[in-house]
């Protein structure tokens, strides 16, 4: 084990309150790719080729369902996906006492799946979906079976993920309790995400802790103010320094 983790493994076992704040790159080990690195979808009537974010935009959705949830089952959706050994650690972590906290940027709901309990899913979930008339509730199967826009079997309305697309909101509560739980942290953990997506990466701002971990790839632009930086696939890291700790 190199130095870098043997740090880690340290900060683990003295902190008390670890708050985790992950991005796409958490579940990409789970064999779930970033959206954003898909081709655009061209549109033949249109002559447009529209970029990922295009398509998931809130405009998208209104004026172009049917495009919209062709992109969204294929690009979206991975029900075959499972927990890795981020997700198993820090819900093991969090068993433990320790991670008080998960604050995540993706919307595939495996951090619950691993058994980790608190979770703020600043995205939403694609496992939640909801008729825009009723307000009846389908999960992810009843989107993916349905052919064309899903429609609500009760009302005929319109079924909408749970997802923030583009220009949409974040939800204020889940923000308030990232928020409250990164404030009040000792160490905050950021894993898998190169912090460019506002608002959500301005989350760590509040943090005001005595160690700052970044686990990523690629350099971010934190990596400057973290008390630790390691470049390394997140799952690795993890299985290597849960291993030490147990």
């Amino acid at each position: 084990m190199n130095q870098e983790l043997q740090e880690l493994v340290s900060i683990l076992r003295e902190s008390e309150n670890i708050v985790f704040f992950g991005g796409a790159g958490v579940s990409t080990e789970s064999n779930i790719p970033d959206f954003r690195s898909a081709n655009g979808l061209w549109n033949e009537k249109l002559k447009i080729n529209f970029t990922p974010e295009q398509l998931v935009s809130h405009t998208f959705f209104v004026k172009y369902p049917e495009d919209f949830f062709t992109f969204y089952k294929d690009k979206l959706i991975y029900p075959d996906a499972k927990p890795n050994a981020a997700h198993i650690a820090l819900a093991e972590l969090e068993k433990m006492g320790k991670v008080k906290a998960v604050v995540t940027q993706n919307i595939d709901g495996l951090h619950q799946a691993a058994g980790s309990k608190v979770v703020y899913e600043l995205h939403g979930s694609v496992l939640r979906n909801y008729c825009m008339d009723c307000h009846a509730f389908y999960d992810e199967k009843f989107i993916l079976q349905s052919k064309g826009i899903p429609t609500c079997p009760l009302c005929g309305g319109r079924v909408k993920p749970d997802v923030v697309l583009y220009e949409e909101g974040l939800d204020n509560e889940i923000i308030r309790g990232a928020i409250q739980a990164i404030a009040n942290a000792d160490t905050l953990i950021i894993g898998g995400t190169s912090l460019v997506v506002y608002p959500a990466a301005g989350l760590i701002d509040y943090f005001n802790g005595k160690n700052l971990v970044l686990i990523n790839k690629s350099e971010t632009a934190a990596d400057r103010r973290a008390d630790l930086v390691i470049h390394e696939a997140i799952g690795e890291v993890f299985s290597q320094v849960m291993a030490a700790i147990k």
